[in-house]
């Protein structure tokens, strides 16, 4: 024991207890554990470890937002696509002596987008969650559906009478 000074530290239960199954694990000390912690804590190169580590974390939460943000962006340009290529589609000319009329339509339904618009946006609300949602629920019945028809065709399978009985 020679070299060393007694400390007291206080430690979350959690790490109590990893610290006691790698004391057990490596048949050594808690003390021991600590002791190894500290020095690689303190070591430059483990500083640098540590940092290293922090900045690799810290890059894949990153990398994830980005992609959901692409992902996103990709929902949305196609989205975007789809109706203009429908709404070219089905909607005819308007003709000179309608021209004013469909402006004034038109801008009346600008006013009422964009009113709704600042509602979903105030309210945390998006398209992309609600397609998402969407989907997923349609996934779910259509998984439900087809559980429910297997179990019937199985009931009427089981219903049927055996050749030779």
């Amino acid at each position: 024991m020679a070299n060393r000074i007694r400390r007291v530290i206080y430690v979350k239960p959690e790490h109590r207890a990893g610290i006691a199954d790698l004391a057990t694990r490596r048949r050594t000390s808690e003390s021991a554990v600590v002791e190894a912690a500290i020095a690689a804590f303190l070591a430059p190169e483990g500083t640098e470890r540590f940092e290293a580590a922090v900045f690799a974390l810290r890059l894949d939460r990153i990398e994830r937002d980005l992609r959901r943000l692409e992902r996103h962006a990709i929902i949305t340009a196609e989205t975007l696509a789809l109706y203009m290529r429908s709404w070219l589609t089905v909607t005819p000319a308007v003709p000179p002596t309608a021209q004013a009329a469909a402006q004034a339509k038109g801008r009346a339904r600008y006013r009422a987008f964009m009113t709704a618009l600042k509602r979903r946006l105030k309210e945390g609300r998006s398209l992309v969650n609600d397609v998402r949602d969407e989907a997923e629920s349609q996934e779910a019945e259509s998984q439900e559906a087809e559980s429910q028809q297997d179990g019937r065709q199985r009931a009427e399978a089981a219903d049927e009478p055996r050749e030779g009985a």
